[in-house]
């Protein structure tokens, strides 16, 4: 098979009944945050909100966001696919339909879900469709994953917002981001948490556009 063939098959999602089979038991992962010592899969403070976020690689995103104030932990994981409990390994296959994404779980009072949304689209390139940068794949996709419907409202109005911004500085790119209610989330395994933290010098995808989102 040639090398065409197999990255063609990387940036193309999955058929569901073909997607790898993975395995009913979470994989082992970290419980609490490297960085701020909070639990990772919860219980969350009253009055906290989810979102799932994919940028790319999902290392330099989740540093991007634990820096915000008002972000109370986050946490790398996979979703939006087919394979229940997948490893980081048959993600990249391309064969379970996941994106690698950062769960955001932040105070309202603090941070607004636009503002979130604003340091989301103009942290990466949401056009490039199955890719960012250099990392190919379904798994470095774009995308915006919900917990009520309310915020997947402003998550459209958001890409909209910056898509008119881009094509006003010259992108004629359309933006490729993927919107829709979340799934179920699988954390990433332990070495993937906080990854950036525990390797200050490691690899970080993230690249903007230079564009600015104008929301409020």
């Amino acid at each position: 098979m040639f090398l065409t063939d197999l990255m063609n098959k990387k940036t193309v999602m999955p058929d569901p009944a073909r997607a790898l089979p993975g395995r009913p038991e979470p994989i082992p992962t970290s419980e609490t945050h490297f960085v701020n010592g909070r639990p990772l899969a919860g219980p969350y403070p009253d009055g906290m909100k989810r979102i799932l976020l994919g940028m790319g690689c999902f290392w330099g995103a989740e540093r991007h966001f634990w820096k915000i104030p008002g972000v109370w932990v986050t946490a790398a994981g996979y979703a939006g696919g087919f394979t229940p409990n997948p490893t980081y390994q048959e993600t990249v296959t391309g064969l379970t339909g996941h994106a690698e994404v950062v769960l955001v779980v932040y105070d309202p009072k603090i941070v607004s879900l636009n503002a979130l949304l604003k340091s989301f689209f103009e942290a990466h390139d949401p056009t490039q469709g199955m890719r960012q940068g250099n990392d190919v794949g379904t798994t470095y996709r774009s995308t915006i994953y919900t917990y009520d419907d309310a915020d997947l409202k402003a998550a459209f109005a958001a890409r909209d917002a910056f898509q008119t911004a881009l094509k006003e500085n010259g992108v004629r790119a359309e933006i490729t981001t993927e919107i829709a209610p979340a799934g179920e989330l699988y954390f990433a395994e332990d070495y993937h948490q906080q990854y950036l933290a525990k390797n200050p010098g490691g690899y970080c995808g993230l690249r903007g556009t230079g564009v600015t989102c104008a929301i409020d």
